[in-house]
């Protein structure tokens, strides 16, 4: 078995992957900024330095892993609070991501899997399912700031011979998940009518789980090296399929009005919340078969499967039945 370094071990995916990790009989360290949240069995790392200035100069002695899946990145964020986003987001997702690159292979580290996202590539699917081959073009800082990471980490490989492997996953759903995922069940809960019930665009989704087996395999796997890879569950729900999907298992109906979708972009523009509504609209599905025929790899989990499992964890913090 390997020995595994992660960024952002205690975050949302980070914990699920070094959860399957430790599961599989692979030695993982977790580098994070602060420390706890890991999960049992997680030698921790804290590397407090901005954008992974450090990182290098406090590598710890004796440290020798196989590969490292960098996770840790400044998000996308619905409101940016950044003066400049451009750089902020260049800072952390692109230098600090290099930094944590070089440092690796300056260490013996043969392996580099950067989670990267499909904003990179786009925010919409233009009438058919994205492939690794589509010309990129990211819509705002955080999505273009991936795409210099995946093209500056590509050129490091080639120049150094460290493998780089890129990992695009679309949203990322299951147990401790956030964000508008979160806020979603939390309207469908509460019973709130949700403008969503006319909205036909289906977009991809990746269960955490899911998303952590791939990540696993593009370690391991010597088919990945140097290789992009999008990853997604099978099959693409609209919004309100996901919508009812989620209310039955959660017990809780979605209620859903069928408000046009012309309305809910003209809603959008005047609100100034134009790329909000767009995300919802929007199609934007996820083609999945590189990897699927570069490394077989297919979802263990089905996306029915997956929402049972992030609405038992969400009744549980609601003081429902986990059963």
């Amino acid at each position: 078995m390997s020995h595994m370094l992660v960024t952002g071990a205690n975050g949302f995916v980070g914990r699920a992957l070094s959860r399957a990790l430790c599961e599989a009989g692979h030695t993982v360290t977790g580098l994070v900024r602060r420390g706890g949240r890991l999960e049992p069995g997680v030698s921790e790392w804290v590397e407090p330095s901005a954008d992974f200035a450090a990182i290098e100069a406090e590598w710890p002695a004796g440290l020798s892993a196989d590969c490292v899946v960098h996770l840790a990145a400044r998000v996308h964020v619905m409101r940016e609070v950044s003066q400049d986003p451009e750089t902020a987001f260049g800072c952390t997702n692109v230098d600090g991501t290099l930094r944590v690159a070089h440092a690796a292979w300056s260490h013996a580290v043969r392996r580099f899997v950067f989670v990267s996202s499909i904003k990179a590539v786009a925010e919409a699917d233009s009438g058919h399912p994205l492939t690794e081959e589509d010309a990129p073009a990211p819509q705002d800082a955080y999505g273009r700031s991936k795409l210099a990471a995946e093209e500056a980490l590509l050129r490091y490989g080639r120049e150094s011979g460290l493998e780089v492997v890129i990992v695009r996953p679309p949203l990322v759903y299951g147990p401790e998940v956030r964000a508008n995922f979160r806020r979603l069940m939390d309207g469908i809960w509460r019973g709130v009518p949700l403008p969503l019930g006319a909205v036909r665009g289906r977009r991809s989704l990746v269960y955490v789980e899911n998303l952590a087996d791939a990540l696993i395999r593009c370690a391991i796997d010597p088919r990945a090296a140097g290789q992009r890879f999008h990853v997604a569950d099978a099959g693409a729900p609209t919004v309100a399929e996901l919508c009812f999907a989620l209310g039955r298992h959660l017990g809780k109906p979605a209620r859903l009005v069928p408000i046009p979708e012309r309305m809910l972009r003209l809603a959008g523009r005047v609100t100034g919340r134009s790329a909000q509504i767009d995300r919802l609209v929007g199609a934007l599905q996820v083609d999945t078969s590189r990897i699927r025929t570069v490394l077989d790899w297919h979802p263990p989990y089905s996306s029915d499967e997956g929402l049972a499992a992030t609405a038992r964890w969400y009744r549980s913090t609601r003081g429902g039945c986990e059963c």
